[in-house]
């Protein structure tokens, strides 16, 4: 199963839903891990040490650096960025069938929005 590192600014409600509904799955946010007020850059390199795919809403930042990453030849688990025009409903169901449904190492060096449709 994936494990999964949400960004300073992710909805909280997703991160409930998705463990009320799965308990089992493995979501720490940035504040769990030490890492509040961290730059984008020490964000994707402590999911890179720790095999965590990260949940964003920034489509700005957070995206454009897992893309140098990956260009850098650098590790990078994978990043999803959720719209925030997405419903809470929506981001739940679908990173869980994520988060249930996937390979370890499935998702490195990609960067999905979600929705998926």
């Amino acid at each position: 199963m994936l494990r999964f590192l949400a960004d300073e600014n992710f909805n909280n409600q997703i991160i409930r839903g998705i463990l009320r509904q799965n308990p089992e799955i493995d979501i720490v946010r940035v504040q769990d891990v030490g890492l509040s007020e961290a730059d984008d850059p020490s964000v994707l390199e402590w999911a890179a040490q720790k095999g965590r795919v990260v949940l964003t809403h920034d489509v700005t930042t957070m995206t454009n650096f897992a893309y140098e990453r990956i260009e850098a030849g650098l590790s990078m688990p994978g990043v999803f960025e959720v719209s925030r025009r997405v419903s809470v409903g929506l981001a739940i169901e679908e990173l869980l069938l994520i988060a249930e449904c996937s390979l370890e190492g499935e998702w490195e060096g990609q960067v999905r929005f979600l929705p998926l449709r």
